[in-house]
C-alpha cells in the first residue's frame, strides 16, 4: 500500500536530478521536452516518473556551476526567457506526415468520429474540419468540453497552450490550417494530444485497478498533502542550495508523515512481504519441479511447435487464397475504371463533334429543344458517370487499405515465422537444421506462382524435416530405453559388488580382531618366556657363585684334604658338567621355541597380507570397471 501510495512521490523527484522543484501548473513546463510533459486541466492529474539514472537537467534557476559541498548559485537567470524549443520531429518529411496521417484517421475510425472521414481530407482539412477533429479529441479527455462558436481561432491555440503544448501554435495558422506549410504543425499538435489522451486513459486503468487504496477520496488533491508536499520541496531545495546531493533524512521524515496521513498497516504490508516470499518459493519449488523430466519438456515444446507450424502453414494457405481475392477484385474494379474512361472520352467526343455541328448549322425551334433535352441526358449520364467514377476510386482506395493491412498482418506473421525458424535453427541456409535448405519466405520479390512453388517447396522440406526428427527422436527413445536397462543392470551390480564389499571387510575386520589377539598372546608369552630366562640366568648365575665358592673352599682344603681330592674333584667335575648339560638343553630348547613361534607369525603374517591385497585388488579392480561403465552410461546420456 505504501508503495502504491508513494510511488508518484518517489518518482517524481529522485535524490540525483537537478531539477529539485516541479510543478505542472506553472512555467517550468515551458522548459522541459515534449516526451516528458504531460497535460494539466482542470483537475486532471498526469504526472510521469522521471528516470532515476537520467542525466541531470539544467534548472530554470540557474545553471549549476559550484563543486561538491559549495553553496549553489540561485541567480534565476534562466527564468521568464524567450528561449524556444525546437521541435525534434521530421514535420516536413512527406513519409512522417502520412505515417501521422494514418495514426490519425484510425484514432478517429476506431473512437467513432462521427464526421466523414477521408484521404483527401485528411490531406488538406479546412479549419471547420481541424476544429471538429480537435474537438472530438479534447472530448476523450473532458467530455463535458464544448467548443466555443467564435473565435475558434483564439481558442485553440490557447487550449493547446493551456494543456502543457512545448511549440508555439500561432493564431494565424488556424485561418489556414490546410495551407502545406501549415498542416504539418497543426498534425503534429494534434498527434501530441491523442498521445496525451491515450497516456490519461492508462493512468485511468492504473486509479481504476488500485481504488482499493483511495477509500472514497483522493488525498493527494487536499490540502495536507500539498502542505507537505510544500514543506518537504522547501526543506530539501534549501538543502540542495547549499550543497547537498541526498536528503535521506528528510526522506525518511516526510514518509512517516505520509504514512500518518494515508493510515498505513505496517503490520498488514508485514504480512502481505510473507505472503509474497512464501508463493515466490512456492514458485520455484514449482519451476525447478517442472524442470525435472527435460524429455517430456521438449516433447510438448515439440507438440507445440508442430501445432504452430499447422497454424502458420494454414493462415498462410488462408492469406494467399485472400491475396488472390485481392487481386481479382483489383483487376475487375480496374477493367470497370478502364471502361468508364474509355466510355467517358467517348461521350466528350460526341459532344465536341455535336457542339461543332451546333456552331456550324442553323437549327428549327424544334431541334433546338431536341438538342436542349440530348444535353440535358447528356449531362445527366455524365453526372451519373462522373459519380460512379468517384465511388469507384473510393472503393479503390478503401481496397488499397485494406490491401496494406492485410500485407502488414501478413508481414508481421512472417515475421514470426522466421522468428521460430530462427529460433528452430532454420534460418539462414548455413544453420544447424537447414542442411542447406533455404526457408526463408521472400514474398515481394517474386510472383503469386513463384510463391506457390516456394510454399510447396517449402512445406515438402519441413514435412522431410519433421519425419526426420520424428525418426531420430524415436531412435533416440529406444537408446534410452536401452540405457535405462543397462543402468539398471549396473545399479544391481553396483548394489552386489557394493554387498560383498562389505562382507569382505568384515572378514578383513574379523581378521584383523584375531590378529590383534594374537599379538596380545604372543606378548604375553614372550613375557613369561623372558622372566623364565631371567629365572634361569639367576639361578645359573647363583649356581656359579656355589661353584665358585666350592673351589675356593676345596682348594683351601687341598693341603688338608688331598686324601680326598680326587674323590671330590671327579664329584665336582660330574656336577658341573650335569649343570652345563641341562642349561645348554634349557637353552636349546628356549631358542628352538622362540624360532618356532617367530616363524608362524610370519607365515600368518603374510597369509593374511596376501588376503587382504587379493581382496582390495579384486575390489578396486571391480569398482574401476563398474566406473568405467558409468562413465560410458553418462557420455551416452550427454550424447543424447
Amino acid at each position: 500500500m505504501e508503495r502504491v501510495r508513494l510511488s508518484r512521490v518517489k518518482g517524481s523527484r529522485p535524490s540525483e536530478q537537478s531539477l529539485r522543484v516541479q510543478d505542472s501548473n506553472r512555467m517550468s513546463l515551458m522548459y522541459t521536452t515534449p516526451q516528458s510533459k504531460q497535460p494539466s486541466f482542470g483537475k486532471l492529474n498526469i504526472p510521469k516518473p522521471q528516470s532515476g539514472t537520467s542525466e541531470r537537467r539544467t534548472s530554470f534557476f540557474g545553471p549549476r556551476t559550484s563543486g561538491v559541498g559549495m553553496p549553489r548559485n540561485s541567480t534565476m537567470s534562466g527564468f521568464g526567457g524567450t528561449e524556444k524549443i525546437k521541435d525534434a520531429r521530421p514535420l516536413h518529411d512527406k513519409s512522417y506526415v502520412q505515417q501521422c496521417i494514418r495514426q490519425l484517421h484510425e484514432f478517429l475510425t476506431e473512437q467513432g468520429y462521427p464526421g466523414t472521414l477521408s484521404s483527401k481530407t485528411l490531406q488538406s482539412p479546412s479549419t471547420k474540419e481541424f476544429v471538429k477533429m480537435f474537438e472530438f479529441i479534447y472530448c476523450q479527455l473532458d467530455p463535458t468540453f464544448e467548443m466555443p462558436n467564435s473565435k475558434v481561432e483564439e481558442e485553440v491555440p490557447a487550449l493547446f497552450k493551456t494543456l502543457g503544448y512545448p511549440f508555439v501554435l500561432s493564431k494565424c495558422s488556424m485561418y489556414s490550417v490546410g495551407a502545406p506549410h501549415t498542416w504539418p504543425q497543426a498534425l503534429g499538435a494534434l498527434m501530441w494530444l491523442i498521445d496525451n489522451v491515450k497516456i490519461n486513459w492508462s493512468l485511468s486503468k492504473q486509479e481504476l485497478l488500485f481504488s482499493d487504496f483511495n477509500e472514497g477520496e483522493n488525498i493527494e488533491e487536499g490540502s495536507e498533502f500539498n502542505k507537505l508536499f510544500l514543506d518537504y520541496t522547501a526543506e530539501t531545495y534549501s538543502k540542495f542550495m547549499q550543497g547537498d546531493d541526498t536528503f535521506e533524512e528528510e526522506d525518511e521524515a516526510f514518509l512517516v508523515k505520509l504514512k500518518k496521513l494515508y493510515n498505513v498497516d505496517e503490520a498488514l504490508l508485514v504480512t502481505m512481504e510473507e505472503k509474497h516470499r512464501i508463493l515466490t518459493d512456492e514458485v520455484e519449488k514449482l519451476e525447478k519441479e517442472s524442470q525435472t523430466d527435460r524429455l517430456m519438456t521438449k516433447r510438448m515444446e515439440k507438440m507445440k511447435l508442430q501445432a504452430d507450424l499447422k497454424k502458420l502453414q494454414s493462415y498462410r494457405a488462408s492469406l494467399d487464397s485472400f491475396k488472390d481475392n485481392l487481386e481479382k477484385k483489383d483487376s475487375e474494379l480496374n477493367a470497370e475504371l478502364e471502361i468508364s474512361i474509355s466510355h467517358l472520352e467517348t461521350l466528350k467526343h460526341e459532344r465536341n463533334e455535336l457542339q461543332h455541328l451546333l456552331q456550324n448549322q442553323k437549327f428549327t425551334p424544334a431541334d433546338v429543344e431536341r438538342i436542349n433535352r440530348e444535353k440535358r441526358e447528356l449531362q445527366q449520364t455524365i453526372s451519373s458517370l462522373t459519380k460512379s467514377l468517384e465511388n469507384a476510386e473510393q472503393h479503390k482506395w478503401n481496397e488499397e487499405i485494406a490491401l496494406a493491412k492485410v500485407k502488414e498482418k501478413a508481414e508481421l506473421k512472417l515475421a514470426e515465422y522466421h522468428k521460430l525458424a530462427r529460433k528452430l535453427k532454420l534460418i539462414p541456409i548455413s544453420a544447424e537444421n537447414a542442411c542447406g535448405h533455404d526457408f526463408e519466405i521472400r514474398p515481394f520479390e517474386c510472383g503469386a506462382g513463384s510463391m506457390v512453388q516456394c510454399k510447396t517447396q517449402i512445406q515438402m522440406q519441413l514435412r522431410k524435416l519433421v519425419g526426420d526428427v520424428e525418426e531420430e527422436n524415436s531412435r533416440l527413445t529406444n537408446m534410452k530405453l536401452s540405457l535405462e536397462e543397462s543402468c539398471e543392470q549396473v545399479n544391481s551390480i553396483i548394489t552386489d559388488k557394493t554387498n560383498d564389499l562389505k562382507q569382505l571387510r568384515e572378514q578383513i575386520r574379523k581378521l584383523d580382531e584375531r590378529l590383534e589377539g594374537e599379538k596380545q598372546e604372543l606378548a604375553r608369552e614372550e613375557q613369561e618366556w623372558a622372566a623364565e630366562m631371567e629365572s634361569v640366568e639367576n639361578h645359573r648365575k647363583l649356581l656359579e657363585k656355589k661353584v665358585n665358592y666350592g673351589y675356593d673352599e676345596s682348594v683351601q682344603q687341598l693341603k688338608a684334604a688331598q686324601q680326598q681330592y680326587h674323590l671330590v674333584l671327579q664329584e665336582t667335575n660330574e656336577e658341573r658338567r650335569t649343570v652345563a648339560n641341562n642349561l645348554a638343553s634349557v637353552f636349546t630348547t628356549a631358542a628352538n621355541h622362540l624360532s618356532i613361534t617367530e616363524k608362524c607369525l610370519e607365515d600368518l603374517h603374510s597369509r593374511v597380507q596376501r588376503i587382504c591385497s587379493k581382496a582390495v585388488e579384486e575390489d578396486e579392480a571391480a569398482i574401476q570397471k563398474l566406473q568405467e561403465t558409468l562413465k560410458d552410461f553418462m557420455s551416452k546420456a550427454k550424447n543424447v
